[in-house]
């Protein structure tokens, strides 16, 4: 009897979605973005629940693996879920972002080594799961979760980055792996972004094909522009890197129209489902992958704007930002109301 109410008390974490890093993952971009334009008290509030976001879900994702292996083999294992478990990447590297800014060198280089091996055991999982386990029936499940693979790349891009001078001898082997990851996430959105551009412009689509992941198309191409503009900061020794600069200018800003063009179509699907079709609006998990990807393009240009000097981008910025921030906050309201009524 014990057992049994035990496990139907633990059924929420059997159920645990692997995407709720995304929480963290939402709140350390936002808390990148307002250091950028000195919002002091937001920074640390942000930095807080980032860490606050990554720690607990670490914790549950453990406590799931060791309590429910099964649950967690078949969300590995299923092709609508497989890809959300680089959120964890994606987060483990803006918490390392976040820690270097704050002085802690050693643990920044800790999460990018944890990272990257998630992110290698991920992908060619993932990728398999892709290949042996899609049959015809489940070919048209694209969907913005998928590009989460190409932000957990970039994210390696952007941590590796900033931890690469403490690495003394060793820096340009981990400039050359950064310019590899970047090169190697631009060849990935390029192969997804096409099979999601031809899925929701070329096949049957229904509002309930819609939802907050579809933002992650946005992020992911802002993520290549975010690591893109970090690469043209970094200072190589070798010179086959500092000829890839004039490359990397274009693509970054090849990317940041290319973001920029998504806003507003993804504002027109959100508005054709809820205000069109009259589904309702109610939290979900999903939502907080909608708050990372502004924060993302936030940061990118503002980042952009420094290396193209060209100052309306960080205007743009500024403004997204906040707009980032407002739904943080809604999003946060949503998540605390669930868990009130359940």
């Amino acid at each position: 009897m014990t057992q049994h109410t035990s496990d139907n008390t633990l059924r929420w974490l059997e159920g645990l979605p692997p995407g709720y890093f995304a929480v963290a993952m939402a709140s350390g971009i936002l808390s990148i973005a307002f250091d950028m334009i000195g919002q002091t008290l937001l920074v640390e509030g942000l930095f807080m629940a980032a860490l606050l976001a990554w720690v607990t879900m670490l914790g549950l994702s453990a406590w799931r693996l060791w309590r429910f292996p099964q649950a967690v083999k078949i969300d590995l294992l299923n092709i609508r879920r497989v890809f959300a478990f680089f959120t964890l990447v994606v987060s483990t590297n803006v918490v390392g972002i976040l820690l270097h800014q704050h002085g802690y060198p050693q643990l920044a280089l800790a999460c990018w080594a944890f990272a990257f091996v998630v992110w290698s055991l991920l992908l060619y999982l993932s990728f398999s799961v892709l290949t042996f386990l899609t049959h015809p029936h489940t070919v048209n499940v694209v969907h913005g979760d998928w590009l989460t693979s190409i932000i957990a790349t970039q994210s390696l891009v952007l941590l590796g980055v900033m931890v690469a001078p403490d690495l003394g001898i060793y820096t340009d082997y981990m400039l050359v792996e950064v310019h590899l990851l970047w090169l190697l996430g631009l060849v990935l959105y390029g192969i997804f972004v096409t099979l999601f551009c031809y899925r929701i412009f070329f096949k049957r689509f229904q509002p309930e094909d819609t939802s907050p992941l579809m933002w992650v198309i946005m992020g992911a191409a802002a993520s290549g522009v975010n690591a893109g503009t970090v690469l043209l900061e970094s200072s190589p020794s070798l010179h086959f890197l500092q000829a890839l600069h004039p490359f990397i200018d274009g693509v970054a800003m090849l990317l940041w129209s290319w973001a920029t063009w998504w806003i507003p179509m993804l504002v027109i699907f959100g508005v054709w489902k809820h205000g069109v079709r009259h589904y309702p609006l109610h939290y979900e998990p999903t939502m907080w992958s909608m708050v990372f990807p502004l924060g993302m393009y936030a940061v990118a240009s503002f980042r952009l704007g420094l290396a193209a000097e060209f100052p309306p981008l960080q205007w743009i910025a500024l403004l997204i930002v906040w707009v980032g921030f407002a739904v943080w906050c809604l999003v946060l309201l949503g998540l605390v109301r669930t868990w009130w009524r359940h």
